[in-house]
């Protein structure tokens, strides 16, 4: 008996997380037939199965980690401040990814009294039990380090708008600026223009610092 395998071009483009149908059937003319497609109505007997194609990681984090962030969920609990915006740019240069907690909000708040029994951020929370009140970048970057958060991690990305894992809405962004008026052209052979002469600063007890 004759072997025909019959498999489509198809299957080479199929998405590498989807499965394929295979089918197996022996033709009128008595060959086996292996193929992607349905076998003839006339066939009878016929056996499919699925086959599940490799699965290609493109997760771009590291595999060290993403085993981190499994063990060990980092989360920040910050505010507008200095200092907040310091320990986030730590965190972001580390490449470790993060979730964010307002404390300004009702939510976020009530979360860090949860937490530490305070209110003072930022905080820096490492899995169940790791807590650090206030930013001390050696006792971090050590905490990190024990959770097995590699050193050498790509830098994070900015988060598209909406994707923080934050209580509070993303800040709106400023309406562009009012294009300037073009200005005009002279003809060819004109005097250029004088430049415009600036205004004269206005005078005592008229609102102008003294």
């Amino acid at each position: 008996m004759m072997l025909v395998l019959m498999i489509a071009v198809s299957m080479m483009s199929v998405p590498a997380a989807s499965a394929q149908t295979l089918y197996r059937y022996v033709d009128p003319a008595g060959n086996v037939v292996y193929s992607d497609r349905p076998p003839p109505p006339s066939v009878k007997n016929a056996a499919q199965r699925e086959l599940t194609a490799n699965v290609i990681d493109t997760d771009a984090l590291p595999f060290a980690t993403r085993e981190a962030v499994k063990r060990h969920p980092v989360t920040l609990y910050t505010f507008d401040c200095d200092v907040c915006r310091s320990a986030e740019a730590m965190l972001a240069k580390r490449g470790v990814p993060h979730a964010v907690v307002i404390v300004t909000n009702e939510d976020g708040a009530a979360k860090l009294k949860a937490l530490t029994g305070g209110q003072s951020a930022p905080v820096l929370q490492v899995g169940d039990r790791d807590v650090a009140i206030g930013y001390n970048e050696a006792r971090w970057q050590s905490m990190l380090d024990v959770a097995g958060y590699p050193k050498d991690a790509p830098p994070l990305r900015p988060k598209a708008p909406g994707g923080a894992a934050s209580s509070e809405p993303p800040a709106r962004a400023s309406p562009p600026a009012a294009p300037k008026a073009a200005a005009p052209v002279a003809p060819p052979g004109a005097p250029p223009a004088a430049s415009p002469s600036a205004p004269a600063p206005p005078g005592p007890g008229s609102g102008y610092p003294q």
